[in-house]
């Protein structure tokens, strides 16, 4: 990327404070920036860093005032949502050449298969009997498409994925590397003899429009009907989803969470790392749930905030925490109490 701070104020419908004309030929931290980097300024707590960083263009909110002296080489680019603006460039300076279309030699794809002739198709990629590919999609090396399998158009599947027979994956989707879709699910009966007996997991896996899902996540297939994640849904890395799992539109939810069969989590929630929910229960539209809790119940109450194990409403979780320190604080200061009268005898 080589462009001048006004090119760049205008890509981003910003403002500039300072030289238009300064190239910017690159993007970095605010910690590390030098000259000729572009960075940007979200979080309050890196502010220190923008008195000294040797960037010369940061992208600014519009509201922001300088508590400091800033650097004379500085140019400030104003915009309304610094963080947004900043991914924006991220992207532009990510974007690379799409590999050309056509399939490799040494991919093995079933004539029963339908794979659009503007695909690329990767090394040692299988794509078994029935299986649907739509255009523009990127099916990088040694992927596995099950039979029935139907990709929607602009998907980007990266190395070592493996999806299951028949699942279903829409338009414009990301499935990072190793990521597993549409395996069984975990169901085994309980026998007399105490033994398990495996129920054969007959449902899908269905996954919406510009979804995002992370390395290494496994998404299991339904026992009957379909594990469902919903348009917008971005997933990270080590997540497990369970079989008949509802995941709704453009929840966000970070890496180790696992998400016990047949729960359901509603639209626009975020959930935080290492969360663990519970099989069948439901959580209701736009709650937050803090990283290492876990969900024992439904949450019925849209847009909340939860926390702890089992989770509650934070403020309450909070004040729990509060009197259990309050209550060990004073039970070892008891103790302390008793053996110095002990000692002094």
């Amino acid at each position: 990327m080589q462009k001048t701070a006004g090119d760049i104020a205008e890509i981003l419908k910003g403002s500039v404070e300072g030289n238009k004309e300064v190239i910017i030929r690159g993007v970095a931290k605010i910690e590390e920036a030098t000259s000729g980097d572009l960075t940007f300024l979200a979080n309050p707590a890196y502010e220190r860093y923008l008195y000294s960083t040797s960037a010369s263009a940061v992208i600014v909110a519009d509201t922001f005032r300088a508590n400091n002296k800033l650097p004379a080489h500085l140019t400030l680019l104003r915009v309304t949502e610094p963080y947004t603006a900043f991914a924006t460039l991220l992207e532009l300076a990510a974007q690379k050449k799409a590999p050309t279309y056509g399939i490799h030699s040494t991919a093995a794809v079933s004539p029963e298969a339908s794979v659009s002739e503007k695909c690329y198709i990767g090394p040692l990629v299988t794509i078994e009997s029935g299986a649907s590919i739509g255009t523009n999609c990127e099916i990088h090396s040694n992927t596995v498409l099950g039979d029935g399998c139907s990709i929607g158009d602009g998907t980007v599947i990266q190395s070592g994925v493996i999806i299951g027979k028949d699942t279903q994956i829409g338009s414009n989707c990301i499935i990072q590397s190793g990521a597993i879709i549409g395996t069984d699910g975990f169901g085994f009966a309980p026998q007399s003899d105490e033994q398990f007996k495996k129920i054969p997991q007959l449902g899908n896996v269905v996954i919406g429009n510009n979804c995002e899902i992370g390395a290494t996540t496994t998404i299991d297939r339904a026992t009957l009907g379909s594990t469902r994640i919903g348009n917008g849904v971005k997933l990270d890395n080590q997540i497990q989803v369970a079989h008949n799992v509802t995941i709704g539109e453009n929840t966000v939810i970070a890496a180790q969470t696992g998400i016990a069969g047949s729960t359901s989590i509603g639209s626009n929630c975020m959930i935080g790392g290492q969360v663990g929910f519970a099989g069948h229960i439901s959580v209701a539209d736009g709650v937050k749930i803090a990283a290492q809790s876990g969900v024992t119940k439904s949450i019925k109450e849209p847009n909340g905030i939860w926390q702890g194990t089992p989770a509650s409403p934070i403020k309450e979780h909070q004040l729990q925490q509060i009197e259990i320190r309050n209550l060990v604080k004073n039970e070892a200061m008891k103790r302390i109490t008793g053996i110095e009268k002990q000692l002094k005898g």
